[in-house]
């Protein structure tokens, strides 16, 4: 027994120690410098280098914009907001942003609605086929949109839906819904079904269930489908630019486009100026949700 209990105490030990020794690494300065610090400031270079253009771009005369050779292409010591007035008071900006935030919302009500009812059909009803059907739903989303724009631009023309925001409104769920369903299925799957049984026990319905207590329990699913969805709405550049024609009627994508470029005179600094304001509304949307957003995917990928 003493034998038993000084192996048990020698491997608790080298247990232990192994533990510290694997964490080891990010005691020392030099090497914390080297697996932490540096690549996090690469990857942070990275990731906001493009925000910097942006802003940068958009405050720039129109002579340091051409004549790059004589001045630094990253600082400018004459910033002007020329740019920036002439995209929000001398163009139709604020209505194609709001074209763009009343699309996006709507359609990504509408695909909610549907992946919630879809997902949990196929999750927790157990019908004969379920998987087959959720992995055809995901396949669907595979289809890359531009082979479906021509198609769904004839059934808009006849319906008499062309220019309006209404053919995005109605064209969208059909790039929401088969993602949205596959994440929300995986969601899902991680709520009990002892749950759902003991309230079925009780008496309550299949919609009683679904809206008291799957959905406040999916409530990071449901964020993480409203984020990709509306992202996905936002940035979509193929059917709105098929589907609108009017300037007062496009969205912020296709409009800063079409009406910031004339022939090849590229109005760089309303350019970037438009896609600056344009890329706002979402990045304050993932710094409110991203841990929801995180947590959900996780989820999903699991299963």
């Amino acid at each position: 027994m003493s034998n038993v209990g000084a192996i048990q105490d020698s491997a608790g030990r080298q247990g232990t120690a192994d533990h510290s020794e694997g964490m080891g690494y990010l005691e020392t300065l030099p090497r914390r410098v080297v697996t932490t610090y540096i690549p996090l400031i690469l990857i942070l270079i990275v990731l906001l280098f493009p925000f910097y253009w942006m802003a940068l771009t958009a405050v720039k005369p129109d002579h340091q914009l051409i004549e790059m050779d004589k001045v630094s292409p990253f600082w400018t010591w004459e910033p002007t907001f020329k740019h920036i007035h002439k995209l929000l008071f001398e163009s139709e900006y604020p209505r194609w942003l709001w074209n763009t935030m009343f699309i996006a919302t709507c359609a990504t009500f509408i695909s909610l609605v549907a992946s919630v009812l879809a997902a949990y059909a196929i999750v927790r009803l157990r019908f004969k086929g379920a998987v087959t059907v959720g992995a055809l739903i995901f396949l669907a989303y595979l289809v890359p949109p531009s082979i479906l724009f021509i198609p769904l631009a004839t059934v808009i023309y006849k319906v008499g839906l062309f220019d309006t925001p209404l053919a995005l409104i109605l064209v969208y769920p059909t790039i929401l819904i088969p993602f949205s369903t596959w994440l929300l299925m995986g969601y899902f799957k991680t709520i009990p079904y002892e749950l759902e049984e003991c309230a079925l026990i009780d008496g309550a319905s299949r919609t009683q269930i679904l809206i008291q207590i799957i959905l406040p329990l999916a409530v990071p699913g449901l964020i993480s489908a409203f984020i990709f969805s509306f992202t996905l709405c936002w940035n979509e550049f193929i059917y709105a630019l098929t589907f609108l024609s009017s300037t007062q009627n496009k969205t912020v994508p296709v409009a800063i486009v079409n009406e910031f470029v004339d022939g090849d005179i590229y109005r760089w600094g309303s350019l970037m100026a438009g896609a600056l304001a344009g890329s706002l509304p979402l990045v304050i949307l993932y710094a409110f949700f991203v841990e929801h957003y995180v947590s959900a995917m996780t989820g999903a990928v699991k299963e």
